[in-house]
């Protein structure tokens, strides 16, 4: 049975040249970098050279790559970090978040007001088209805000969101300027990030969502931002991340931004093409609805819901066929959870329950798509009763 593979939003199958970049460092002598003979040197002349290429990605300074286990802990590093060293100078500590941003950061946030009397979360709505409205993030700006985090692209939607507003605001509302982040993991494989995150000054990136290693990842600083580390210990990092620095995996992070560097262009121009296509054809099917037509999207990201159907009987169908796609956020694939995303759009729970996500990438072919088209209709035909 041919695999059609929809779901790059969920992670990216592995690039052959991070493959290849990674494979000296993962068998044999690799030294530790913070070391100082000749096997340690090495090494961290290796972390140095990808600490470039990944700040060269985002439009940054080399010093400003903290190197992590991942984008869930580079935007745990961002909302905890700060937010503890917030919370030494002031009473209260208030961490602005958008309504649909990736459990990394609601999580982290929510994890911090349990914990500290002193620490509030504030919630910044989004319209009907999953777009942060500014003035909802304007009415919750106070003194008290310790950071604002604000996603580069929905993860489920693909919906871009007005990271210079967000920023300008921050900067403007607050004596001195609230800092602020942006969890970059969806928009990496799609945007010029040294452009559309250029006036944030943290961004969270990770590898396996353009090709590279799973648990590789880093917080990039723009600018001198005051945070704390969560993992103590070593001074490794500028001394915010402790522990021995995984080589190969930050190898492969470096393998996998320069790729997608190189083919940023081209891809777009391609996927945008297919992503036409399936938006075109998913307006035939019976009760489909296409999300967010109405605001500005990535090209990888097709999403959709259906009425009177359920993700998890649309996603076990078209497993069988062999398309692999998603019903929400790639930490909630099989849709065992109602999505907190089309919620706070304004989406009706019995429409959400019929939610699907198709996302592509780089491997994408007109083949792979048009496999799609015709199977997804079979099958929503089928579960109608009409095949």
């Amino acid at each position: 049975m041919s695999l059609y593979y929809f779901d790059h939003a969920a992670s990216a199958p592995r690039r052959d040249e991070v493959a290849e970049a990674m494979d000296h460092w993962q068998q044999g002598v690799v030294g530790n970098p913070s070391g100082s003979h000749r096997a340690s040197r090495e090494a961290r002349r290796a972390v140095e050279e990808a600490r470039d290429e990944v700040a060269a990605f985002v439009g940054a300074r080399p010093g400003g790559v903290i190197f992590t286990a991942g984008g869930t802990e580079s935007c745990d590093l961002a909302i905890v970090g700060v937010t503890n060293r917030h919370r030494r100078t002031h009473e209260r500590s208030e961490i602005v978040i958008s309504r649909i941003e990736h459990h990394a950061i609601i999580d982290a946030a929510e994890m911090m007001a349990r914990d500290f009397e002193s620490v509030s979360v504030r919630y910044v709505d989004v319209d009907a088209e999953g777009v942060l409205e500014l003035d909802s993030l304007e009415s919750v700006l106070s003194e008290n805000t310790a950071i604002v985090s604000v996603m580069t692209v929905n993860n489920e939607t693909g919906v871009r969101q007005p990271l210079d507003g967000v920023n300008s605001l921050a900067k403007s509302m607050i004596a001195g300027g609230a800092p602020t982040h942006t969890d970059a993991v969806a928009g990496a494989p799609w945007l010029n990030l040294p452009i559309v995150t250029a006036t944030i000054d943290m961004i969270s990136i990770c590898a396996h969502k353009i090709g590279g290693p799973v648990n590789s990842g880093a917080l990039i600083l723009r600018n001198d931002v005051a945070l704390d580390a969560v993992v103590p210990g070593g001074g490794q990092e500028r001394g915010l991340r402790g522990g021995t620095v995984d080589v190969a995996a930050c190898v492969g992070l470096a393998a996998a931004v320069r790729a997608t560097r190189s083919e940023l262009a081209e891809v777009n121009d391609r996927v945008t093409d297919f992503q036409s296509k399936l938006v075109a054809a998913m307006g035939f099917l019976p009760g489909c609805r296409v999300t967010s037509t109405g605001a500005l999207r990535v090209p990888g990201t097709v999403h959709v819901t259906f009425e009177d159907l359920a993700s998890d009987e649309l996603l076990f169908l078209l497993d069988q066929e062999g398309v692999c796609a998603s019903a929400a956020s790639s930490c909630s694939s099989g849709a065992g959870q109602p999505s907190h995303v089309l919620a706070a759009m304004g989406v009706a729970p019995e429409r959400a329950r019929g939610s699907l996500r198709l996302s592509m990438g780089p491997e994408t072919t007109g083949d792979d798509v048009d496999a799609l088209i015709r199977i997804l209709s079979s099958t929503v035909y089928r579960l109608r009763g009409e095949a």
